[in-house]
């Protein structure tokens, strides 16, 4: 399990906020230029991101949190590695599909068909990516969960 720390902006009925500062290692990495997470730190500010988390397997987890406080929370292994099987790989097999099938079915028009396939597949492949998260949005296994509440004085003070 993935352990990140952070302090807690709102709380709902359900999950907690939580602001994180969002490690990076840009300055050392040799693929800084065309890196993802390089470019999203020049973007934004760099440092906070924000997770919605769910409570703790006790009954009480967000109950007892508030706005403010420290918290430790934990995000499974497993999660990383199928979010992005979900999240990018989905898509792109739909739009593969899309095209194959378009073009299968209209053959005098191989191009247009296409091209018309793949951005159908595609736009498929985004709903199925929402409404994966959707269904999973209370799954424990999938989402980050809240570990503990901190004392005061544990976090770096830009969070605290």
């Amino acid at each position: 399990m993935l352990i990140e720390t952070g302090r807690v902006v709102a709380v709902d009925r359900e999950a907690l906020w939580v602001e994180t500062i969002r490690q990076s290692t840009c300055g050392s990495c040799a693929a800084r230029q065309g890196c993802g997470h390089g470019l999203l730190n020049r973007i934004s500010d760099g440092r906070t991101g924000y997770v919605r988390v769910l409570p703790g397997t006790d009954s009480g987890g967000a109950a007892r949190c508030a706005v403010n406080d420290q918290v430790r929370i934990g995000i499974p292994e497993q999660v990383i590695l199928r979010g992005s099987v979900v999240v990018y790989l989905l898509p792109l097999l739909c739009m593969l599909a899309g095209a194959s099938v378009a073009g299968a079915l209209w053959p005098g028009l191989p191009e247009a068909a296409t091209v018309a396939g793949s951005v159908a597949g595609l736009g498929v492949g985004f709903a199925l990516v929402r409404w994966h998260a959707r269904r999973h949005r209370d799954d424990r296994a999938l989402q980050p969960v809240l570990l503990e509440v901190l004392p005061r004085g544990s976090l770096p003070a830009h969070l605290a």
